[in-house]
């Protein structure tokens, strides 16, 4: 049984109470953050407190906080004999070098704490200093069920860039279509089908190949007309950089 102590409760920890509390061979024995508000709704059957000296004894200490207070809080949490390990993507591992087992779970997924997650299609990215460290942060991604990989801090960065681009920057460029669909009086909805298929077509093909469109044509006329119709400087300046940008890449 791998003991378990969870700190932060934003979207990542959120998500990792869900799965940890229903996981087999896991005690999750307590879940800290600064204020019980975000956690007592949704902890009937786990401690929880708001002090962090009040922290027992753990295999392993999840820390899921932003990015700028892992290493302080890490240092906050004193000498512990288990394993502190962070969740983030762009944090080196050497964050916690204060403490002699330290590694990062990474789990590679946006969270919402309106939307449900399946951890069993969600990709760890694993770190340790040592092999027991590793192994024991292995032993708790297989009873969540994600597949596993062992990233090092240098790829995790580049990869945590790459999700940006792919979610956070892609995610925007909906919100973007959705505010002119609203200001042109045409239902979202509409271009539903057409994201799910570019996000299932690169299954098959590379997003260089999959790539289609104006710009890829180069058809000067409708880029034109486009730029024309964007009634708002910032979308105007996205479109041409995007534009320009799927031009030179294909070259």
């Amino acid at each position: 049984m791998i003991k378990v102590s969870l700190i932060g409760a934003g979207n990542v920890g959120f998500h990792l109470h869900a799965v940890l509390q229903n996981a087999a061979d896991v005690q999750l024995l307590q879940w800290y953050n600064r204020t019980k508000d975000s956690m007592a709704k949704h902890a009937s059957n786990t401690n929880i407190t708001d002090n962090i000296t009040d922290l027992q004894e753990a295999d392993i200490y999840l820390i899921c906080v932003s990015d700028d207070q892992i290493e302080k809080l890490g240092a906050n949490l004193g000498k512990r004999k288990g394993i502190v390990a962070h969740t983030a993507g762009s944090v080196p591992l050497e964050a916690l070098k204060a403490h002699e087992n330290h590694g990062v779970f990474y789990p590679l997924q946006t969270f919402s704490k309106q939307k449900e997650v399946d951890f069993h299609t969600i990709p760890l990215c694993l770190e340790a200093n040592n092999l027991y460290s590793l192994k024991l942060l292995q032993q708790l991604a297989a009873h969540i069920g994600g597949p596993i990989h062992t990233i090092d801090s240098v790829q995790r960065k580049a990869l945590h860039i790459a999700a940006v681009f792919v979610n956070n920057f892609s995610n925007h460029l909906y919100a973007i279509g959705e505010a002119l669909c609203q200001e042109h009086h045409v239902p979202f909805s509409i271009l539903q089908p057409l994201i799910a298929e570019t996000a299932d077509k690169i299954k098959n093909l590379s997003p260089l190949e999959a790539q289609t469109g104006p710009a890829l044509r180069k058809d000067n006329t409708t880029i034109e007309n486009h730029l024309l119709l964007l009634t708002q400087e910032a979308h105007k300046k996205i479109y041409s950089l995007l534009t320009a940008s799927i031009q030179h890449q294909h070259e």
